[in-house]
């Protein structure tokens, strides 16, 4: 309906429903290799937006409504969902304000815990289920922890064509697609890549990051803890070696032989930002939230789960917690193995679904 300016004149109860006027669609196209794409799914509908009770009254009937089986067996969905990340992200990018350390910080805060800056916001979500045989090079179920085969590398990219032709009141799209941004690792564009090179960054593949190595090995965040936290970091002050801790947790994945039953090795060149899963190992029955910290070896740097606290994760690498793994002697500081940004995933507001595609809670 072109003469009205409402998203939707009633409730939207169905994905055909007359009263939505504005419905989209995807397609979903498979390149392996080097061939060329094939196009495995088509005018697959997207639900709507979840505008509130009386426009959507139902939206998780509405959502899994949208969740298409392909033809070739994959499962897709592509639309709206609660935010599941979790991140004090007011405070923490406040000079590094951590609100559980107030007392311990250079910069008096207040005595209280951290708070989600995301709590109540919705994204846009693609999710994609496939097959394990379709992601491993040889086509194989993998059930070898320390074979090769068994670990994938995952990153998303968003693009965008060159050019737009505007003329009066429409406007048109052209040219070749350009990748304007990408994302793997949480927080790596945030925290590690400088401003002078984000645009760089993501306009790169992965292949490209070696160059970036310089922000893993002697991190930013690293050098102002000690000042932030005075008397609070006493090692990490000291510590001036290049972090090849961080380095094989962001860009080449962690070797076999320096975590017990455990890697997701992708190989020795220092580059590569990249979600690093061992598909051969099982699900954790009990997880903990602070993944290999926590030792759960199914969670956070190996794959990301959305209830992994990923913030207090990467916050305590950063402040050397993860370095005697490749130095038995440092001994890091009583604090490092503490920091948390003092969240936990009930402060998402909302239920995690047990599984995908099927509940009524996040993705």
């Amino acid at each position: 309906n072109p003469d009205t300016f409402l998203y939707n004149t009633g409730p939207i109860t169905s994905l055909d429903s007359p009263n939505w006027n504005l419905r989209q669609f995807y397609t979903i196209t498979k390149v392996a290799g080097d061939a060329g794409g094939k196009v495995v799914g088509s005018g697959l509908a997207c639900p709507p937006c979840n505008i509130g009770p009386r426009s959507t009254p139902n939206y998780p009937a509405l959502a899994q409504a949208a969740v298409h089986t392909l033809a070739s067996g994959e499962v897709v969905f592509a639309g709206q969902r609660a935010e599941g990340f979790f991140v004090d992200v007011g405070s923490i990018f406040d000079l590094g304000g951590l609100r559980p350390f107030n007392s311990l910080h250079l910069i008096p805060l207040a005595n209280m815990g951290g708070v989600n800056g995301l709590k109540g916001f919705n994204v846009h979500c693609i999710a994609l289920q496939l097959p394990k045989t379709m992601l491993t090079k040889d086509g194989s179920n993998p059930t070898d922890v320390a074979a090769a085969v068994s670990v994938v590398g995952v990153w998303a990219t968003a693009s965008r064509q060159k050019s737009t032709i505007r003329n009066g009141p429409t406007a048109q799209n052209t040219g070749p697609w350009v990748q304007v941004s990408r994302l793997a690792n949480p927080l790596i564009n945030e925290v590690v890549v400088p401003i002078g090179k984000k645009d760089l960054w993501n306009s790169l593949t992965p292949a490209d990051d070696g160059q970036f190595i310089g922000g893993a090995q002697h991190p930013e965040l690293a050098k102002l803890l000690p000042v932030l936290y005075p008397n609070v970091f006493p090692n990490l002050a000291g510590l001036t070696a290049a972090r090849a801790d961080l380095v094989a947790i962001l860009l080449t994945g962690i070797p076999s032989g320096i975590i017990p039953g455990f890697q997701n090795f992708t190989g020795a060149t220092p580059g590569g930002d990249m979600m690093r899963l061992n598909m051969a190992i099982p699900p954790a029955s009990s997880p903990n939230v602070f993944g290999i910290l926590g030792g759960d070896l199914a969670g956070f740097p190996n794959g990301r789960r959305v209830m992994d606290d990923v913030t207090s994760i990467e916050l305590r690498a950063i402040a050397g917690a993860t370095y005697p793994l490749i130095d038995k002697s440092y001994t890091p500081d009583a604090a490092a193995g503490k920091l948390t940004q003092g969240l936990t995933p009930s402060d998402t507001g909302v239920a995690f679904l047990g599984n995908f595609p099927t509940g009524t809670g996040r993705l």
